[in-house]
């Protein structure tokens, strides 16, 4: 890339080994693995907007290496990273998010963000059929008809690079209510999703990537190679991490 482009809104590019020894103390990491990701996050944030933050196109570009690639599934993550929802991603929310995806986090942990992963309108429940939000790459909220479950099995879909007709899905969305809708009120509420979880405990098995227990170790060249341009340390992320996520 020809560089990033500096911004008015920068964040500190030091970190203070109290603010390490904080991010460990809330989340799965070590203090070493929170100073790798440290690196990755300085790197990331600097792919357009040198600001030290992460910005949506950034954390689009990261997973697909197109920041003008629209897929409900990365924003809906996006979403969830950015806490404060203030469009931008810090290092404290980096961390703390990634961290649920570790593998020593809580089990619990993992169901909670899935379920909020699918309430994409944050009502407290999964729900069929809604009138939902569509966020337009120019940050326009335009209401829209969706239904809201078939919508993220497409992009997960997407994202596996599975084709599956429309008959097939409409097939998955249903058996998903039949089974988890216990109170058959048409929505999923977070008992409902837990109990459907632990029946089914594929569900949350991405939640878990496997590299994320030795940062040190899974990615030693965002740690200890500085000179690698943005687009190399990119790829590479991408590249270890559907490598170790087969294995």
């Amino acid at each position: 890339m020809g560089g990033c482009v500096p911004s008015g809104r920068a964040e500190k590019h030091t970190l203070a080994h109290g603010d390490l020894i904080l991010l460990a103390s809330e989340t799965s990491f070590t203090v070493t693995e929170i100073a790798a990701l440290y690196e990755l996050f300085k790197k990331l944030s600097c792919l357009i907007i040198k600001d030290g933050l992460i910005h949506r196109e950034e954390f689009q570009l990261a997973l697909f290496r197109n920041s003008n690639k629209q897929n409900v599934f990365a924003d809906r993550i996006f979403d969830l990273f950015d806490a404060d929802h203030n469009g931008v991603i810090d290092f404290g929310e980096f961390v703390r998010s990634l961290s649920i995806f570790h593998p020593n986090a809580p089990e619990e942990e993992k169901i909670a963000f899935a379920f909020r992963l699918y309430d994409l309108r944050s009502t407290g429940y999964i729900e069929r059929e809604e009138c939902g939000y569509h966020l337009t790459k120019s940050v326009l909220v335009i209401p829209y008809k969706l239904e809201q479950l078939r919508e993220m099995v497409v992009a997960l879909l997407d994202e596996s690079n599975l084709c599956l007709s429309d008959d097939i899905i409409e097939t998955i969305v249903d058996k998903t209510f039949v089974q988890a809708d216990s109170e058959c009120d048409g929505k999923i509420d977070t008992d409902e999703w837990k109990e459907f979880v632990h029946q089914n405990p594929s569900l949350i098995r991405n939640m878990t990537l496997p590299y994320l227990k030795d940062l040190t170790m899974s990615f030693p060249s965002f740690v200890m190679n500085s000179e690698t341009d943005d687009e190399g340390m990119t790829s590479e992320m991408v590249v270890h991490a559907k490598a170790n996520d087969s294995s």
